[in-house]
């Protein structure tokens, strides 16, 4: 497994799940545009207001997720289960590079 490869994948990732971030904040602050005048334009972008947060909280996550990938890499421990300590199928971290789980222990959990 190419650690190099995957921690450029995994900053990658984080730069544009940051980028993402920080746009579903501004639009969902409306800091770009006023919100409309019209009440039930208001309401529409309120759903869509809860909806772009929702998609913000998943970004900042999977960011949070990534950083911690990559203090395990730093730190030795990536690829091994943090439940069991069995290493990590090479295919799982391909797939699901940020994940601290085999996939036994992940069906476990589920």
């Amino acid at each position: 497994m190419n650690l190099n490869q995957i921690r450029e994948q995994l900053l990658q990732r984080q730069v544009m799940l940051e980028a993402r971030a920080d746009k579903v904040t501004r639009d969902a602050s409306h800091r770009d545009e006023p919100v409309s005048a019209d009440f039930a334009e208001q309401a529409t972008e309120r759903e869509n207001d809860d909806v772009l947060r929702a998609i913000g909280d998943e970004s900042r996550l999977e960011i949070s997720r990534i950083r911690q990938a990559l203090q395990r890499i730093e730190d030795g421990s990536y690829g091994d289960c943090s439940s069991c300590g069995k290493r990590i199928a090479e295919e799982r971290l391909l797939a699901v590079p940020y994940t601290t789980l085999c996939i036994h222990c992940a069906a476990a959990q589920e």
